[in-house]
């Protein structure tokens, strides 16, 4: 299932986030990511701290995605291998101008994403431009035990009155396990692009009828 479903196996020897249909993914938990493809952002705007592989996964979803660099090398990378309309790849020096650089739009943003430098920093603003109704997103968000950043980069999202659910798990490129912290505001009511939520996820037998799922097990005991 992990070869097959997940794919991990070619993302940590190809050091790439894709999906077994070679779709970019983000660098977030496995159940983080199945969680947040549910839903429809066609009329949303996304920000984010931290450009790669989940600008792609944002910009074929979203109205708009920012993304923000600091790092110039990763910067002409990105801009040279990301091709899409709706996603602008900005680079900004790591300084106090990389977290101002959201306030650089008059816009709001329905998702934030908190997965760059000075994390602390950028939770500080991203609560002042996140629209009615949106989430935060907190990567590694597990370095809490070892990070004072992340002690008061936390204590900001929550100081927000914002909701924080966790999501532990495999992640794309690694053979152990972290944490995606999802931080929401109490409105969130994101619409779904299916009939039912929870969808099933990868690698989910229920999807199955009760003869296949037999035959499921029998094939692989």
């Amino acid at each position: 299932m992990w070869q097959k479903e997940f794919a991990i196996e070619r993302s940590i020897d190809e050091k790439v986030c894709l999906d077994r249909d070679g779709n970019p993914i983000p660098w977030y938990t496995y159940p983080a990511i199945e969680y947040l493809s549910q839903f429809d952002y066609t009329k949303k705007k996304i920000f984010e701290f931290g450009c790669g592989y989940s600008s792609l996964f944002w910009a074929k979803r979203a109205q708009l995605v920012i993304s923000i660099e600091d790092n110039p090398k990763w910067f002409e990378k990105w801009r040279q291998e990301f091709h899409s309309d709706n996603l602008d790849i900005r680079w900004r020096d790591e300084g106090e101008i990389y977290e101002k650089a959201i306030f650089e739009q008059e816009d709001l943003f329905d998702v934030i994403v908190v997965d760059g430098k000075r994390r602390e920093k950028c939770c500080e603003t991203a609560v002042q431009k996140l629209a009615d109704g949106g989430m935060i997103i907190l990567d590694d968000s597990d370095r809490i035990n070892t990070s004072q950043e992340y002690v008061k980069a936390v204590d900001v999202l929550r100081k927000a009155d914002l909701l924080q659910v966790d999501f532990y798990g495999f992640c794309p490129m690694n053979n152990y396990t972290k944490t995606t912290s999802l931080f929401f505001k109490r409105d969130f009511n994101f619409p779904s692009l299916y009939e039912v939520q929870p969808i099933n996820g990868w690698g989910n037998l229920w999807s199955m009828m009760r003869k296949e799922r037999k035959a499921f097990f029998k094939k692989n005991a």
